[in-house]
């Protein structure tokens, strides 16, 4: 095992660490996999920045700071953006994308507005992503058309659409669902700026609209809408709305690890 770490930046190591990741750096698929469930285990999905009225800044330096340093989390153009930069340290070959995302939308979504990275392992491409608040997969997708993708007790599925390009699909309560649709033209960091903008900015956006948290858990995932919490277990659905501030703030460091 190549565990040997001390080539690597130190915001290498420390990005790392935050993940809690001690596996191999050997480029492999493996290594890709884990490193993606450790992402999602640890790196919550949030909008606080936003709704705050704080602008984002994709600038590398940046994401460390809020990610890695102050143990904050973001969404899709913040955690795919730092993702995808580890990646490149670590010597995967990595092609940023943009996407349409579907689910839970009635009619033809607005923007392209979710990042998504294609990734290089082992010869083979796979789809990687981070940024989704949202259950989707835990480990990353294999770029092949038609192949039922299980992980746990979710399945997935690429599919090709003659307009949007590759579809990103789930079982869901017994049907094929879209999740997102994105096709392969690389895109550079510059491109995601007017989409984030959007996002921050735009009367309609969903993330201006109220408080929202995502991450994994070992038990499952705990989630945030507004002020309720729900924690996601085996056996259980929890939900709590804390009547305070202060335990508002307790909840948000207890179940997300967030500090604001």
């Amino acid at each position: 095992m190549n565990d040997n770490r001390s080539h690597l930046k130190p915001e290498v190591r420390a990005y790392l660490d935050r993940i809690k990741y001690d596996g191999p750096l050997d480029m492999s698929t493996k290594a890709l996999a884990r490193l993606q469930e450790c992402h999602l285990h640890t790196v919550p999905y949030e909008n606080f920045d936003i709704l705050n009225g704080i602008p984002l800044s994709l600038q590398i330096h940046d994401l460390v700071d809020k990610i890695v340093v102050r143990h904050r989390g973001g969404y899709c153009f913040e955690l795919n953006a730092l993702f995808g930069w580890l990646l490149r340290e670590l010597g995967f070959p990595v092609i940023d994308l943009v996407s349409r995302f579907w689910r839970d939308e009635d009619q033809l979504p607005p923007k392209q507005r979710h990042h998504v990275l294609k990734v290089e392992a082992d010869g083979d491409f796979y789809l990687c992503d981070v940024g989704v608040g949202g259950i989707v997969p835990c480990r990353p997708i294999m770029m092949v058309e038609g192949v039922e993708q299980q992980q746990a007790d979710e399945c997935y599925r690429l599919e090709k659409d003659s307009l949007y390009g590759w579809v990103l699909t789930e079982w869901h309560r017994d049907q094929w669902s879209w999740i997102y649709s994105f096709t392969e033209e690389a895109k550079l960091p510059k491109d995601f700026v007017m989409a984030t903008y959007w996002c921050e900015n735009a009367p309609d956006s969903i993330f201006k609209k109220s408080a929202m948290a995502a991450i994994r858990t070992r038990e499952g995932r705990n989630s945030l809408a507004g002020e309720q919490f729900r924690i996601f277990t085996a056996n259980e659905v929890y939900t709590k709305t804390p009547p305070t501030k202060e335990e508002y703030k307790l909840a948000l460091l207890t179940y997300f690890g967030i500090e604001l």
